[in-house]
């Protein structure tokens, strides 16, 4: 059965792209503030037993914030699956309006750097650790040197991944799994974006464990901005719109684990109530036609303002 696993994209660093951070997070965003915060909504998790924590490097503190709790609720390394990833670095300097929050080198260097920087706050509880948003066209799959690298650490016991970003997720997808060096794979699945569903498939079929991030569409499929039709569903099976998005991913015969982007425990425990979600055939088919063209769906969402 699928899992839902708690990303900490959101609560790391005081601005996203998701919507409603104003509601869920209110003005105060200091360091001590969402580091605090990041230690409620993991005790909620560790709670209502979620067993998959995901962070990555470009998440502001979030490696920091997490191996922090880690240590002072002294978790040990067999209690979790933390995945973390590298690629990205987080260049906001905590401030809201930055111009760039965070800069993209996938690279030898930037791994060597990264991987040094994760082990340093979470030592021996990684797990997996991933390419951060890699495409065909940064040339990360087939950079002898990163593979070499990933090789190694693979070796040593850690699980190596990729995520994937853009509308072309299925040819990044598919080469990961030609190049049969990869153990878990995360990409973007919602039910404005499924154009990776089939790649998914496949990389199940070939043995990889799938993650799906943005199930709620950087709060798009939440009540914050739910469609009409995802919002008239939610009403009539009382409960909410992120619930019924999320439990649209748990019905796939291929998923394994369905992030939730929660920064608070309300947040997180409607997230949850997904998985008391009938996903029948009149919900697919009311929902289906939400689908978006996926040059369409990424371009709305590279519009996002950070917030």
């Amino acid at each position: 059965m699928p899992q839902i696993g708690l990303g900490l994209a959101a609560i790391g660093r005081p601005a996203y792209i998701n919507l409603g951070r104003d509601e869920d997070l209110g003005a105060d965003r200091s360091v001590e503030t969402l580091r605090a915060e990041a230690h409620t909504v993991l005790d909620a998790a560790r709670d209502a037993g979620v067993g998959w924590i995901d962070t990555a490097r470009s998440y502001g503190r979030a490696e920091e914030f997490l191996g922090d709790w880690l240590h002072e609720r002294e978790i040990t390394p067999d209690a979790l699956t933390i995945s973390s990833k590298w690629g990205y670095a987080y260049v906001g300097q905590w401030r809201m309006d930055a111009e760039v929050h965070e800069r993209k080198q996938l690279d030898a260097n930037q791994l060597r750097r990264q991987l040094a920087q994760t082990r340093s706050l979470l030592g021996d509880q990684l797990d997996v650790y991933a390419i951060h948003s890699a495409t065909i066209e940064s040339g990360v799959l087939e950079d002898a040197e990163v593979l070499g690298l990933l090789a190694e650490l693979r070796r040593s016991g850690v699980r190596v991944g990729l995520s994937t970003t853009g509308p072309a997720q299925a040819a990044t997808i598919d080469r990961a799994v030609e190049l049969e060096r990869f153990d878990v794979v995360q990409a973007t699945w919602n039910l404005y974006e499924r154009s990776a569903g089939d790649a998914l498939a496949r990389a199940k079929e070939a043995g990889l464990t799938v993650m799906v991030k943005e199930g709620v569409a950087n709060g798009r499929l939440t009540a914050h901005a739910a469609p009409p039709e995802l919002a008239a569903a939610a009403q009539e099976l009382d409960t909410t719109p992120d619930a019924i998005a999320l439990a649209a991913i748990l019905a796939r015969p291929w998923v394994d684990v369905v992030l939730s982007g929660a920064v608070t425990p309300a947040m997180l425990r409607s997230n949850l109530a997904a998985t008391d979600v009938v996903w029948t055939d009149a919900l697919e088919g009311r929902l289906a036609p939400l689908a978006r063209d996926p040059e369409t769906y990424w371009g709305e969402r590279s519009a996002l303002p950070w917030g």
